[in-house]
């Protein structure tokens, strides 16, 4: 598997706090938000390509050029697989897995969904090991779990998605202790409706919880009709301030 890197590091290890994008709008709808990935100097560990609840049936043009406009900037660019909870079908990931990789040259993928027990462990690490080969092993793999699943997850990717849901459960969470065991670029923390008064407690729940890598935003669930994630957060600019290289924590 890879490992996380920026530009301050030489070991390998992430030494800074730094942004996973799961899955804006469609280039064409969400310009904006894509455009703001490749700025210099954000600190972008990675952001999810989403064309149309996985590759899509042909190349996106416009997924092809955002895509493309993030390779260039150095932006790790990953395909979004849905596993449904472990009842997808391992072909079709595959097979979508490959699609991604001959169109947009995905440097991984976000697994989105992913189961969290202990019987669904061998089938994920059979669908992650297969995801190495198809990247010659050297796959970004990403388990978006949304909660804490069985420890032994943590060795079947490089990052677990341990938080996923909205800031009222967020900041009265608690982190399993085996997460102690793995240094923070292996946790992943993606938090909604999070208000820009409460910005710097959400950001040090992160910290004290070890997720080296994290997406706040502050626009809301909506009951499930909307995707809080698929724009930028309201204070994009000053959270991209608070954790850009060289800000002590």
């Amino acid at each position: 598997m890879s490992h996380l890197t920026t530009s301050t590091s030489t070991s390998g290890a992430v030494r800074e706090m730094g942004f996973g994008v799961p899955g804006y709008a469609h280039p064409l709808l969400a310009p904006v938000e894509w455009a703001e990935l490749t700025r210099p100097g954000t600190p972008l560990h990675w952001a999810v390509l989403n064309v149309a609840d996985g590759p899509g049936d042909r190349p996106d043009p416009h997924c092809l050029e955002a895509a493309g406009r993030l390779r260039n900037a150095g932006v790790r660019v990953l395909g979004h697989l849905d596993l449904r909870h472990g009842s997808r079908d391992f072909g079709e990931i595959v097979s979508d897995a490959h699609r991604f990789l001959d169109w947009y040259k995905v440097d991984g993928y976000y697994l989105d969904r992913c189961p969290t027990d202990r019987v669904d462990l061998p089938e994920v690490r059979r669908v992650t090991a297969t995801l190495e080969a198809v990247l010659d092993g050297e796959a970004h793999l990403v388990l978006g779990h949304g909660t804490h699943p069985y420890p032994g997850y943590a060795e079947a990717a490089d990052q677990l998605v341990t938080f996923s849901g909205p800031w009222t459960d967020y900041r009265w969470s608690q982190v399993a202790e085996w997460t102690a065991d793995h240094p923070p670029e292996k946790f992943v923390h993606l938090v909604h409706g999070v208000p820009r008064s409460h910005l710097e407690e959400a950001m040090r729940i992160a910290r004290w919880q070890g997720a080296g890598t994290i997406f706040f935003t502050d626009h809301g669930d909506r009951s499930g009709q909307t995707d809080p994630f698929q724009t930028l957060p309201g204070y994009w600019d000053e959270i991209v301030s608070r954790i850009g290289p060289g800000v002590s924590e």
